[in-house]
């Protein structure tokens, strides 16, 4: 990211609102958002598979899930932030990773400019990409403010992504999907 690029988009959109850039609230809003996008961007660049990579064996064949890993990101429509919960279940074969590099992959993906259902489908490639589980079950419902702050303005609303690969079928599925209710 190009921070000064960033500050001077910051401070022409100030300009066309037709704000005073020197009044005091305003005076280092420039950078403070280019340190923001900085921060809610970092995921860029990075990827998963230097968490995934770190694996132990097991002889373990019963599905692994780990829920409710909390995310946000930012939507590419808007510029506007959606977050909400991620839930991994995956089946090893025969070798599992650490629960908390599940909540860094999603890091990874979340940290960028993103739609909800391309993050949902990314976690879940990158885990069968790297792990080579037997299959993987990735659940994303997030709030997204561009729904309940503008526009239709319904708050509390919230979308539901899936993506299953590999040998979740839809019985493995909805067993996931029981356990977590």
């Amino acid at each position: 990211m190009d921070r000064e690029k960033v500050i001077k988009a910051v401070e022409q959109l100030l300009d066309a609102l037709g704000e005073d850039r020197e009044r005091e609230g305003l005076k280092d809003t420039p950078r403070r958002v280019a340190d923001a996008y900085a921060e809610l961007l970092a995921g860029e660049g990075q990827t998963a598979e230097e968490h995934l990579s770190r694996t132990f064996t097991s002889d373990c064949g019963d599905t692994v899930i780990e829920r409710d890993i909390y995310f946000s990101s930012t939507c590419e429509h808007h510029l506007m932030p959606f977050f909400g919960k991620i839930t991994i279940a995956y089946v090893p074969d025969g070798k599992v990773v650490g629960l908390s590099k599940l909540a860094r992959t999603v890091d990874v993906f979340a940290k960028r400019l993103q739609l909800q259902e391309r993050l949902t489908r990314q976690i879940a490639e990158e885990i069968m990409r790297v792990l080579k589980p037997k299959g993987v079950f990735v659940v994303c419902e997030a709030e997204h403010t561009c729904m309940t702050c503008r526009g239709v303005k319904k708050a509390g609303s919230t979308t539901l992504t899936s993506c299953a690969l590999g040998n979740f079928d839809a019985q493995k599925r909805a067993e996931v999907l029981n356990l977590l209710k």
